[in-house]
């Protein structure tokens, strides 16, 4: 056995739901596992989406070691920064055919496919990256071709479950490899990092197939147009309703840029059963007969620029919503974006549409794993240590107390956050320094530009307004000259205004009228000491002196 250290660096989805990126290191070699994104909370204003920060992995005597990247299933939480770590880092991608088809689709839209090497690996196959021979083992997922990954390193067998969950129908007919994951616990499992996202559910995960009877109900009684809102990435789901409308004699349209290049990927890899002329474009399916259509579009997540979010905005260019619709959201809300999601819901019906989501009906199961499948999981594999990871500080705690119930010690649990090193050496596991391991926000074109101060004051701004104030002095005796130009947005009704700014004007003339030293910040300080006593406000003060 060699003497030297494992370090697993988690550079992202612990302690969160999303941007799951982790980092495997071995003397001169890093692997890294996944590169996700997760989408902004409500306060954060004007952000797109957070990426995982790698710059541990940046400096001149770690980047060198990067030998490749592996991931393990085609979601934005884990594969939706990877053209922005390709800009830093450009080493090989390991991927399943599907998988690697999402990165394809993403890396070409972001204009990073030149020159990036693609390794198509399938389940059941393994390759050595540097010291890490790396086995993929079939799992099922709500996206098709997902892998857990059994990584052999030379201080032992680590297994990183990827996001999972055991249904024994699938919709591709390709369920969990049991006998791999026996397997691997047969050879003695040193450490398993496990998906902790559904650690609160009790029981057992849905099978993919219950959603064929729920949309077999909303096919059968849905008198007008059917449109359904699901991920891009739901190939199964895809797969699902247009089994639903060749059922029902009706035919489908896929809406929206992102859902239509991965059908079209999905299609030409094999992923997709096509019934016979079922699906047709979205010009012909508006012209047909309101009950023979099945519409299905981005946007289950409410995002104002998805198709559902125009469409509940009433700004969609080619169709809007109308009396008779049924609309199905076919998924569950990502956590802290459910106010989105029931807004975009309330519009709907509000547009005249029927909204069916779950638990209306069963449109939609989870991906993941719930409390029993977990506690299998642990007792296929047989790790002598868990690291839970893919959840929040919530998720993560419970996962750690469901393996002391199989018998796992609570000292062999490592309940850790973004940023935490874990270390395995001589078969012991010791919890090491924390990293950096917060945001990296990307606004438009800009990444990491944007920090915190920034996100605060924009709420700042959204919640309480702007006050502006120019200031004209004289330059020689520092008194005001005319009367200053004191404007408002966001903050007080333009009728109520008027006494409020004339007050101001009061403050600003006896502050300047004291010679301060700090006339700038005393002003600020004076006008916002004001405005709150009468308001109860505290809005973003802008000063701006000149001097004739």
């Amino acid at each position: 056995m060699n003497k030297g250290k494992l370090r697993i660096v988690p550079l992202g989805g612990l302690g969160e739901i999303g941007k799951n990126m982790i980092a495997y290191e071995y003397g001169d070699d890093i692997l890294i596992v996944d590169s996700g994104i997760m989408f902004p909370e409500n306060d954060m204003l004007g952000i797109d989406y957070i990426i995982p920060d790698f710059n541990y992995l940046l400096s001149d005597d770690k980047r060198e070691k990067i030998r490749g990247i592996v991931i393990t299933h085609g979601h934005e939480d884990h594969v939706g920064s990877i053209s922005h770590v390709l800009r830093e880092i450009n080493v090989p991608i390991y991927g399943t055919p599907l998988t690697l088809g999402f990165v394809s689709v993403k890396l070409a839209k972001r204009g990073v496919k030149e020159g990036v090497e693609l390794i198509t690996i399938k389940a059941g196959e393994s390759i050595q990256i540097g010291a890490f021979n790396v086995e993929f083992c079939h799992v099922c997922h709500s996206v098709p071709d997902g892998v857990a990954l059994g990584i052999t390193t030379p201080v032992g067998l680590v297994v990183h479950s990827g996001d999972y969950k055991f249904d024994h129908t699938p919709v591709d007919n390709w369920p969990t490899d049991f006998a791999k994951l026996a397997e691997w616990a047969g050879r003695g499992v040193l450490a398993l990092l496990s998906d902790s996202t559904n650690a609160d559910k009790p029981g057992w995960t849905p099978s993919e197939r219950v959603i064929d009877a729920a949309l077999d109900d909303v096919f059968r009684d849905a008198e007008g147009r059917i449109i359904i809102a699901s991920f891009a990435s739901l190939i199964s789901r895809i797969q699902q309703v247009m089994n639903a409308a060749e059922r029902h004699g009706r035919k489908m349209a896929l809406v929206g840029m992102s859902m239509l290049e991965n059908y079209k990927m999905a299609c030409n890899l094999g992923y997709l059963d096509e019934p016979k002329d079922v699906v047709i474009d979205i010009k012909q399916a508006l012209k047909l007969p309101e009950k023979e259509v099945v519409l299905m579009c981005t946007g289950s997540q409410g995002e104002p620029t998805s198709i559902m979010g125009r469409l509940a905005n009433n700004t969609n260019r080619q169709f809007n919503i109308q009396e008779g619709d049924t609309v199905v959201l076919s998924s569950h809300p990502i956590p802290g974006n459910e106010e989105n999601v029931f807004r975009t819901i309330n519009k709907l019906f509000k547009h005249g549409a029927n909204v069916i989501y779950d638990p209306i009906k069963s449109v939609h199961v989870s991906g993941h794993a719930s409390q029993e499948e977990m506690k299998l999981l642990l007792n296929l594999v047989k790790p002598k240590y868990l690291i839970p990871i893919h959840g929040e500080i919530r998720h993560l705690r419970q996962h750690g107390k469901l393996a002391e119930e199989v018998g796992i010690k609570p000292e062999n649990i490592g309940v850790i956050e973004n940023g935490t090193i874990v270390e395995f050496y001589d078969g012991k596991m010791e919890i090491g320094e924390r990293i950096p391991g917060g945001y990296v926000f990307v606004d438009g074109n800009r990444v990491g530009e944007i920090g915190p101060a920034v996100v605060r004051e924009r709420e700042v701004l959204s919640r309480e307004g702007i006050v502006t104030v120019s200031l004209l002095l004289n330059k020689r005796d520092k008194s005001i000259i005319g009367v200053p130009e004191i404007s408002t947005q966001g903050f007080v009704y333009k009728k109520d205004s008027g006494v409020i700014l004339d007050s101001l004007v009061e403050v600003i003339e006896e502050t300047v009228s004291k010679k301060s030293k700090d006339l700038e910040q005393d002003i600020k300080r004076n006008i916002r000491s004001a405005l709150k006593a009468k308001t109860r406000r505290r809005p973003m003060i802008f000063l701006t002196i000149h001097e004739i």
